[in-house]
C-alpha cells in the first residue's frame, strides 16, 4: 500500500479540506460532486460512497 502525505487546508471559516490523490480517485471511481459519507473511527476516518 502506497503512503500519501497531505496538508490540511482551511476553506472558509469552519471547514477544512484535504486533497485525495488522483490515483485513488480513479481506482475508487469517485466522480465530481459525488456524495460521500465520512465516519470517525477511533483516531481515524472512513470515507465511503453515500449509496452503499
Amino acid at each position: 500500500m502506497k503512503k500519501y502525505i497531505r496538508k490540511v487546508t482551511r476553506v472558509g471559516q469552519g471547514s477544512l479540506s484535504i486533497v485525495i490523490p488522483a490515483e485513488i480517485i480513479k481506482e475508487l471511481k469517485i466522480k465530481e460532486r459525488q456524495k460521500l459519507v465520512i465516519t470517525k473511527r477511533g483516531k481515524g476516518i472512513t470515507i465511503r460512497d453515500w449509496t452503499r
